[in-house]
């Protein structure tokens, strides 16, 4: 009797992982589609790029780190500390908003419009 209890119970065991993997397995894939970001738009440290480093990067960078990005500050912090050069891909600042201990704290679009800033030549506009 009891062998029997044991088999039915891994039967229905059995049954309920299987089912729960066919309904995991089954479910929509959701594909997240960032909004597009133009690469030959005029892009502006006070309307663009300012906005990204105040809800992002000041509340370590707000005067006690270096590169100072509190408005007012930020474009003569990043110019004096050598981190908008070009080629901006390998710029000091784009890499380190795309490396893997700041990468979380802003978006694909905010990462591609500093790129685009730069690559126009980070101008304090």
């Amino acid at each position: 009797m009891n062998k029997e209890i044991i088999k039915i119970s891994r039967i229905i065991s059995t049954g309920f992982i299987l089912a729960l993997f066919v309904l995991l397995s089954s479910c929509e894939k959701v594909k997240i589609i960032t909004a597009a970001v133009d690469p030959d738009a005029t892009w502006s440290l006070f309307a663009d790029i300012q906005p990204i480093f105040t809800s992002n990067c000041t509340s370590c960078h707000g005067g006690t780190r270096s590169p100072d990005l509190r408005s007012g500050k930020s474009f003569a912090s990043l110019k004096n500390g050598g981190y908008v050069t070009t080629p901006a891909g390998s710029s000091k600042l784009y890499s380190k908003i795309t490396g893997s201990d700041h990468a979380a704290r802003s978006t694909d679009t905010e990462k591609l419009k500093v790129l685009y800033w730069i690559e126009q030549g980070a101008l304090n506009n």
